[in-house]
């Protein structure tokens, strides 16, 4: 039976200086021992140690404090592996004055929390503080750790990929087995699962979903599936950086805002593994952490953040605008802010779609990384999204292939991307070439490449072929309520305006704001804006802007 201790979460501290680590102790227990387990180790060794051992009971750790300067292993590289097995603590480094140049670059590349000075006496004033806040923010995140969520499922199940997909987007913790290996047949056993009714997942408690939904899957795990109220002043549709940044600017400024998303926040830039010229970041960031931290920010204002909830109608009822979601619910508040973004165009070439989820997979799948060892990955699509895609793959894979239709990189993708690319040994850019056909039993086996300048065509042995061939905005639910152009994206502002004149149905006395669309009240931002950059920065800008005029607008 597992003591009442060892249930509580952890704080641990590690210092080789004993002194140090008795007087850190000291002060942790005095204020949060009753509550917590507080634990010291002398070296980053043995504080792995300890953190694999909590990894494998289950055992949920809430704080990491580390020194800086520590013999073998220093604070930062500890932090750096116990981020791995414990990635929802909250990281503090302790360092001298010297060193804060050291504490600062740790920021990026620990996503660190907080750094403090010793000595940090008194506790009350430069301690305490900064912890309160940090648990407090551990304790309210909708990702706490689940450590014990199995996922048993078959290597080339389209649906065993999308929920893994979905529990790593979300940032929701869980172990793979798959279901032909001994364990896997274990654990369907034990749950009394049908093999062919995969994926089966089973939760912390320990109840069994077969082939569940997203929404089941979220709600398992403690994502918010249901908004808390019927009417807000702020409706953000769409969980990626412009949805993101809206939801943030609007709560911290006083709007009762809900965020309603699909899948997982994040959007494409979610799914990206290291985003490298978006500012403040000089070491870059990772889509999922830049998410993660944005949400917990927008929780932090008062923002709902609302996930698995398909929104597939836009309706104007008097002062109120009303959204409607694929299971009939509606919710309504004064003012919309559309940031659905753009999804990645579907392939054409003959046999891509038979093998989807199992080995084609549109935009990044990270879970599918591990599988690439040893193996020759090919990547579709010249933009960002596919040039940070091929930098993480060659990580793992025995060669890259990125696949372009143009004669360079130069004229869709960022210039640090394309010198990045030209340094990388394994990864080969095939110019002016473009998948004609893919072909398999089970899974993807094979592609057919034809270079389009020479008409060759060449065979190539492929189990994982990602693509990322360009961008359809996500507005097919907007139907006629709003103007959009001929590609679909949102018009707003002066693009509503036709030689001066005013959109049809357009009734205030004023013209559209800048981000407004046909609909007053109902603003666009981001991807999904005509025109727009198609950057996270400029999403971001887009989205704070947006709440900028939403003010206007109610005002």
């Amino acid at each position: 039976m597992t003591s009442p201790a060892a249930t509580k979460p952890a704080i641990l501290s590690v210092d080789d200086d004993p002194g140090v680590s008795r007087a850190v102790v000291r002060d942790l227990r005095r204020r949060y021992g009753a509550d917590y387990r507080i634990l010291r180790a002398e070296s980053g060794a043995t504080a792995l140690d300890a953190l694999r051992e909590m990894k494998l009971r289950g055992q949920p750790v809430a704080v990491l404090i580390a020194d800086y300067r520590m013999p073998g292993m220093d604070g930062i590289e500890f932090l750096e592996q116990a981020m791995d097995l414990h990635p929802f603590a909250r990281r503090v480094l302790l360092t001298a004055y010297a060193d804060t140049s050291a504490a600062i670059d740790a920021i990026n590349v620990v996503d660190l929390d907080h750094y403090l000075l010793k000595p940090w006496d008194p506790p009350e004033e430069k301690l305490y503080p900064v912890l309160d806040g940090l648990l407090e923010a551990w304790r309210s995140s909708e990702q706490r750790p689940v450590t014990e969520t199995k996922v048993v499922g078959n290597r080339w199940s389209p649906r065993s990929s999308e929920v893994r997909e979905f529990l790593a987007r979300n940032q929701l913790p869980y172990r793979w087995y798959l279901a032909e290996e001994p364990e896997g047949a274990r654990l369907l056993e034990a749950a009394g699962a049908d093999p062919e009714r995969c994926p089966v997942v089973i939760t912390e408690a320990g109840q069994t979903l077969v082939q569940p939904t997203d929404g089941e899957l979220a709600e398992s795990v403690g994502l918010s599936t249901s908004p808390t109220g019927d009417f807000y002043d702020l409706i953000v549709v769409g969980g990626g950086p412009a949805g993101l940044g809206a939801a943030v600017y609007g709560a911290s400024e006083g709007l009762r805002t809900v965020l309603v998303e699909r899948t997982a926040t994040g959007g494409q830039a979610g799914q990206s593994s290291r985003i490298e010229n978006y500012l403040g970041f000089p070491d870059g960031v990772s889509g999922s952490q830049l998410a993660d931290r944005a949400r917990r920010q927008a929780a932090k204002f008062g923002a709902e953040v609302i996930t698995t909830r398909e929104v597939v109608g836009l309706e104007v009822n008097g002062s109120a605008r009303t959204v409607r979601f694929s299971d009939g619910g509606r919710l309504c508040a004064h003012t919309v802010i559309i940031a659905t973004g753009v999804d990645y165009r579907r392939h054409s070439a003959p046999g891509v779609d038979d093998f989807t989820g199992r080995g084609v997979y549109y935009g990044s799948a990270m879970t599918e990384a591990s599988e690439c060892s040893d193996h020759d990955v090919y990547i579709v699509g010249g933009a960002n999204s596919a040039g940070q895609a091929a930098v993480f793959l060659s990580r793992h894979a025995r060669t890259v292939n990125l696949v372009i239709r143009a004669d360079s990189l130069d004229k869709s993708m960022s210039h640090y991307l394309v010198q990045q690319i030209e340094q990388i040994p394994n990864i080969r850019v095939h110019h002016r070439t473009e998948v004609i056909s893919a072909d398999g039993v089970d899974h993807l086996q094979r592609i057919v490449l034809r270079n389009n300048e020479t008409g060759v065509e060449e065979k190539a042995e492929a189990e994982r072929l990602f693509l990322f061939i360009g961008a359809a905005p996500q507005t097919d639910w907007l139907g006629g309520t709003i103007k959009r152009d001929e590609a679909g994206y949102v018009l707003a502002g002066p693009d509503l305006l036709v030689d001066g004149a005013r959109p049809a149905g357009w009734e205030l006395p004023r013209p559209p704001h800048h981000l407004e669309t046909s609909i007053p009240g109902v603003f666009v931002a981001g991807d999904v804006h005509a025109d727009s950059a198609k950057r996270v920065a400029s999403a971001v800008g887009e989205g704070a802007m947006a709440v900028m005029l939403v003010h206007r607008y109610l005002a």
